[in-house]
């Protein structure tokens, strides 16, 4: 097949980027073509369009690692010419110009679902507001949605959600997948230091929660030998550094390469996940397959609970003194963490891109199918 994949960023410092990136190089390695149409620099098999500026969106969406692309009807054609199919990955007007060209075209299209509405009504400060987030559903649906029949979402959790806010399309549980990379270290490096290194990955935002973390760490029974590493970009960087220079290991704060991030993970002894809104979550996914044991947040907005084993990996939301215990107990608890280490690396091994690729495939094939008897 001939697949165009559709995403205004095209960035490394974005998950969803580097989930269409992963999903790309593995479709390609099953002998499939695959194009981008997309800002940011030209590369091999991408069409380059501009970014497109929304005086009020526009700011907060760069601070999130999102760039909005322009609409060029020329670009599109050039990029869906031959194409048997063409993926959307956002909700955004883009990615609607791009179905019209599409369907113009007379090439069936997909789309995805990878933005939460809490992730928009916490970025926003709207998320108290009684029924927020299902207007928000609905927003998206009326703008977007309804005109797509096959939709791919990461999760159960988030398929769920659209069932329940009245999305009639074919939803398709796909996890975006762990890639082959994020695996436990052959060797772990001996640290020479008395350092318990406890990692947690993502954007620096509200709704991640790293403020909840660094409290639990003030919290711990061993806070004097934490060392804590936030990896990600984001609004709340600044606040997160001022926060955590009351610990007696202030927290490390930085973005990371693949093989950057992959060392570190190797370095660390404890994941924690702290959001309180999560599609999936990768981040976590890639922790734990490479042997990290995880400690998550059990917010009922967030499929990343759906990852733990057992309860020793599960903290009430919003408490840092819950998260602190369970700190303390994997700490206190060297052989269950390693007896659990291997059973997460095992877990990590079920969420293997190769295996969500298959799936996509499937998917893929059925858009087409559907096309060709009249379901658009």
């Amino acid at each position: 097949m001939t697949i165009v994949i559709v995403i205004d960023t095209l960035a490394l410092n974005n998950g969803t980027t580097m989930t269409a990136y992963r999903f790309a190089n593995m479709l390609r390695a099953h002998g499939h073509t695959v194009r981008f149409v997309s800002t940011g620099p030209q590369e091999e098999g991408k069409f380059v369009v501009r970014e497109r500026y929304f005086p009020l969106a526009t700011p907060i969406a760069r601070k999130q690692g999102i760039i909005f692309a322009r609409s060029d009807r020329r670009v599109f054609r050039q990029a869906f010419e031959g194409a048997d199919v063409v993926h959307l990955m956002m909700p955004f007007p883009f990615e609607h110009n791009a179905m019209r060209v599409a369907r113009e075209m007379g090439i069936p299209c997909s789309t995805a679902f990878h933005v939460q509405p809490e992730n928009i009504t916490y970025i926003t400060h709207t998320d108290a507001l009684p029924r927020m987030n299902e207007s928000v559903y609905r927003l998206l649906y009326r703008m977007f949605y309804k005109d797509f029949h096959h939709i791919h979402c990461p999760s159960k959790f988030i398929a769920g959600q659209l069932e329940k806010n009245g999305y009639d399309a074919k939803l398709y549980v796909i996890s975006n997948g762990v890639d082959a990379a994020f695996r436990p270290a052959e060797k772990k490096d001996t640290m020479h230091d008395d350092l318990f290194r406890i990692l947690m990955i993502g954007r620096l935002s509200p709704e991640k929660r790293q403020n909840i973390l660094i409290k639990a760490v003030s919290l711990s029974r061993h806070r004097d030998r934490i060392q804590l590493y936030l990896a990600g970009k984001g609004p709340r960087a600044e606040a997160l550094r001022n926060m955590g220079k009351t610990l007696p290991h202030p927290p490390v704060i930085g973005f990371y390469s693949q093989e950057e991030l992959i060392r570190l993970i190797h370095s660390c002894d404890l994941y924690v996940h702290a959001s309180v809104v999560e599609i999936e979550a990768i981040s976590c996914m890639e922790s734990f397959a490479c042997g990290l044991v995880p400690v998550i947040c059990d917010a009922p907005q967030s499929a990343t609970r759906q990852f733990a084993l057992d309860e020793r990996s599960l903290f009430k939301p919003d408490d840092p003194r819950d998260l602190a215990a369970k700190i303390d107990y994997w700490i206190e608890h060297p052989e269950e963490r390693q007896k659990m280490s291997v059973q997460y690396a095992r877990e990590g091994d079920e969420y293997r891109v190769e295996r969500s690729v298959e799936k996509a495939e499937q998917m893929f094939r059925e858009v087409i199918e559907d096309y060709r008897n009249g379901i658009l």
